[in-house]
């Protein structure tokens, strides 16, 4: 039985207590990580939590439980797969911060093997640990040393209410394959699901101004309840976008839908973008406008959908 064990580091400016804390905050993965797409806490007890992940790994979508022990004093994480995803068989590691003056030596280790010992199976994990760690690494240090500047990253929701069963909401969400015909902003899509409620999105989208670009997403969905995602291809102007769209259901039938959106702006793209003149609030009034137009016009849509199925 092979056994691998690979570590790797990076050196960031910045407090080891600053790093611990935005690891251990495991809900905002998905903004820190590139590869993450969405995180649930399923069991907390003390510094001892159970975790489940959905992250893409060689362009692929995965995803697997894991328990993290925290050690605040010590300022590391040990964690393990609990339920691996195939290729491997089974997982752990430790995050290791060390304080080196006013900069910090971040440890990532992992120990790994492959399903029936496959060697053509062990080089893809290897692959994708090498290419997942230094990512993520990276996008820590970025993160961590520009977290003062909140200036680039925005969050916000659009809502509705909506007379009619969440799970007829949720149905139209889902059906993201029936957009093109569905919703007008939406100028071609492709939908692929080859496990059950983990979902890969492409889609053209139209603009104001009649030009389209095109993104792709990984969903993770629960019915019929929550739809979260991560765009994995981006528009210009952006360089992280996550969200959510969120349904709860009162006793009288009335749902009330939300579309939430976290966007960090690519400074270095604005003036191409919107001109030479434009700047950061530009920018996030641009995105705001854009993201939000298109959300109310899918709820809106939802909207008719279910109350209509209801009838």
């Amino acid at each position: 039985m092979t056994v691998r064990e690979v570590e790797h580091e990076i050196t960031i400016a910045a407090p080891a207590a600053d790093v611990y804390r935005l690891l251990a905050e495991v809900e905002n993965w998905p903004r820190i990580f590139p590869p993450s797409v969405y995180v649930d806490c399923l069991e907390r007890s003390g510094n001892q939590e159970r975790i489940r992940i959905w992250a893409t790994a060689n362009g692929e979508a995965k995803n697997w439980t894991s328990r993290r022990t925290l050690d605040p004093d010590r300022l590391r994480i040990d964690f393990h797969q609990e339920v691996s995803a195939p290729p491997v068989a089974q997982m752990a590691g430790t995050w290791i911060i060390e304080e080196q003056g006013r900069e910090t030596r971040l440890r990532l280790l992992h120990t790994y093997r492959a399903v029936d010992d496959v060697p053509r199976d062990l080089e893809w994990i290897d692959q994708a640990v090498d290419r997942n760690s230094r990512s993520e690494l990276a996008s820590l240090k970025t993160n961590v040393e520009l977290a003062t500047d909140q200036e680039l990253t925005m969050s916000f929701e659009d809502t509705a209410e909506i007379h009619g069963a969440a799970k007829d909401v949720y149905d139209f969400l889902n059906e993201a394959q029936l957009w093109q015909e569905r919703l007008p902003h939406v100028a071609a899509v492709e939908l692929r699901e080859d496990n059950p409620g983990l979902q890969v999105l492409r889609m053209e989208t139209l603009t104001k101004d009649g030009s389209s670009h095109t993104t792709e997403s990984v969903r993770v969905c629960f019915p019929h309840r929550l739809i979260a995602y991560k765009q994995t291809t981006l528009p210009a102007l952006m360089a992280l976008h996550t969200g959510y769209w969120q349904l709860d259901e009162d006793g009288h039938g009335v749902t009330t839908a939300t579309s939430q959106h976290t966007v960090t702006l690519r400074a270095d793209n604005i003036a191409s973008v919107l001109g030479e003149d434009a700047g950061v609030p530009d920018a996030r009034t641009f995105v705001r406008n854009a993201l939000g137009a298109n959300s109310r016009a899918t709820l809106q849509h939802a909207k008719e959908y279910a109350e209509r199925t209801k009838r």
